[in-house]
């Protein structure tokens, strides 16, 4: 039997361990002793009213509904649930964990945008570790850091990728899981899942380490960031109850798996509910477009992305979606289909939003949120959805606009508005007045990992987190104007947001894409530089666009440099890193 082969393995050496777990399928059912750990916290299958559980304690209660739709097929609640049971015990076998509960070790897995992402996810929490999902097109230094960092005990990786991974795993000591799937069909029968032993009641999740996700280093090496379950909990809860998640959703998912956007909006919160979420491994405008106007069923009724999807997708449909009646259809069908597109992870262009609206009839809903908190703000599911603004407090969020000032006793802070769910309130004299956004709550992560001083500078001595994001509360809801250390500009005693220029700027017929960045400069502290993409076929001058930009900028604000480039590199979020385009253009 494959449970013994390994066993017998148990006594190597760990890099001997490494080539002993070769590869391995999920087995015929009834090929193994599937209870032979009875303290698994696999075995709570139902969630406690009130109490703080994973999502997969609630997946039996779903059944045979399809969970997932992916290149290898459809998968069952029962697949992933029953799938899971069995990878959590062959993690605690590898590990020689006895009880079943790893009690925190960290398992990290490199897996395609598919169903075994779930599995090995909920396999790690079954088996009491921490997940930390990898990325496959991270460079092989920094999946090392990634691993090394954490201080993994274990890899997980699908087929594909354990020639990619092992070599470095070997290097760190640490022994690699393959994982061969082998399609949907479940592995452990109703009766087998009856008989598992159920582990002690209610067991306490709250503040067990659920996930580690990755920073993106923009101001140093990636930090690890630790959510609990309550954290991961209390976003997915305060997403569903605010975007009204049902059973009956079909999102299609189509952004990596190791930031909070892809792990927790898109993946978790449709699962949490019963949902079905239809997975490509890929993006690509034309898959995407097919799976919007396909006739058949499941028919898409959620969809999410960063900005720069949908400006790809609007890219696609100008190519191939000219003809009139095309374009009725096209609209219709995402009218008659779909009853929420959200837009995050980067500023949304108005233009963006406003283009998009006439293609599909949707005004697409702008949220805020990052890995250390979750998601934070969000405009309404129903009502006015202002364009360029992220709304107000979830639930359970609390928000805190303030200035601090640094005095001989330490900080002080200054409160310009402070709100939640409910209401958020002004001191008075300080209307619209813009200052760092902090945030409190349940989905604060608990720390950064390994990283107590950087965790302690990172909140306020009242536990407040600061965001590092400057942020206005106006007009009834929240704005940010950008990260405070690369998107304000400070030029002739003006704060110019460099996200507010690029949004006026992106209304220019000739640009494609935008980065406005503030390099220093010895008579205005910083100037406006524009680092700009062409659209296809089109010419500017530094003199053309100043000229079209006073017609509605303040003079202050329009650009004295224009750098014309090819390509904006962002991340797979859609995000740029000025610090590196600052670096790249001033590299004095």
């Amino acid at each position: 039997m494959l449970g013994s082969w390994i066993f017998c393995h148990v006594n190597l050496p760990m890099r001997c361990l490494v080539h002993g777990v070769h590869r391995w399928r999920w087995p015929a059912c009834g090929r193994r002793n599937v209870g032979h750990f009875r303290k698994g916290l696999h075995t709570t299958r139902t969630p406690c009213s009130g109490r703080v559980t994973p999502v997969f304690t609630r997946a039996l209660a779903f059944g045979d509904k399809i969970a997932i739709i992916d290149q290898n097929g459809e998968h069952t609640y029962r697949d992933l649930y029953t799938q899971s049971v069995h990878l959590s015990q062959q993690i605690c076998e590898v590990l020689r964990c006895s009880s079943g509960d790893l009690k925190g070790e960290r398992i990290s897995f490199l897996c395609p945008n598919d169903a075994s992402y779930v599995i090995s996810q909920w396999a790690s929490w079954m088996s009491g570790g921490i997940a930390v999902p990898l990325y496959k097109k991270h460079p092989v230094q920094e999946l090392e850091y990634f691993i090394q960092d954490s201080q993994s005990s274990l890899v997980i990786a699908t087929e594909e990728y354990v020639k990619h991974i092992t070599p470095s795993a070997e290097k760190l000591g640490i022994p690699v899981l393959p994982l061969v799937n082998s399609g949907s069909d479940g592995c452990i029968n109703d009766k087998t899942v009856e008989a598992f032993p159920l582990a002690i009641d209610c067991p306490e999740w709250k503040d067990r380490g659920a996930m580690i996700i990755y920073t993106s280093g923009t101001t140093g090496r990636p930090k690890g960031v630790l959510s609990t379950h309550q954290n991961v909990q209390a976003v997915v809860t305060g997403l569903v109850d605010k975007w009204e998640w049902t059973k009956e959703d079909v999102i299609l998912h189509v952004l990596p798996l190791h930031h909070v956007h892809g792990v927790i909006n898109k993946l978790l919160c449709p699962l949490w509910v019963g949902a079905t979420c239809i997975m490509l491994s890929e993006f690509s405008p034309q898959k995407v477009w097919e799976k919007f106007l396909s006739p058949g069923a499941p028919r898409i009724s959620v969809f999410m992305a960063v900005p720069t999807i949908y400006s790809r997708l609007m890219e696609h449909y100008d190519k191939h979606f000219s003809q009139p009646h095309v374009q009725d259809f096209v609209r219709a069908t995402c009218q008659d289909n779909f009853r929420l597109m959200v837009s995050g992870s980067a500023a949304l262009p108005v233009p963006v939003l406003e283009r998009w609206k006439n293609i599909t009839g949707h005004v697409l809903l702008e949220r805020y949120g990052m890995t250390e908190i979750g998601m934070a703000l969000s405009n309404p599911l129903h009502g006015v959805r202002v364009p360029g603004s992220v709304g107000t407090p979830l639930p359970g969020v609390e928000v805190r606009i303030a200035t601090e000032s640094l005095g001989r006793e330490g900080p002080s802070y200054t409160i310009h508005a402070q709100g939640d769910e409910r209401d958020t309130k002004v001191t008075p004299g300080l209307d619209g007045k813009e200052g760092e956004l902090f945030v409190k709550g349940p989905t604060v992560f608990r720390e950064y990992w390994n990283r107590p001083e950087e965790t302690k500078e990172a909140f306020t001595p009242d536990g407040w987190f600061k965001t590092g994001d400057t942020a206005v509360y106006k007009e009834g809801t929240y704005w940010i104007k950008g990260r405070t250390s690369v998107d304000i500009i400070k030029s002739g005693g003006y704060k110019i947001s460099a996200l507010e220029v690029e949004r006026h700027l992106l209304a220019h017929p000739s640009i494609a894409d935008v980065a406005v960045i503030g390099p220093p400069d010895m008579t205005w502290g910083q100037r406006v530089s524009a680092v700009v993409k062409l659209q296809e076929g089109e010419m500017l001058s530094l003199k053309d666009l100043r000229d079209w930009a006073r017609e509605s900028m303040a003079y202050y604000t329009i650009p004295t440099e224009l750098l014309l480039v090819e390509e904006i590199p962002r991340n797979q979020m859609g995000k740029i890193n000025k610090k590196q385009l600052l670096k790249h253009f001033y590299p004095t």
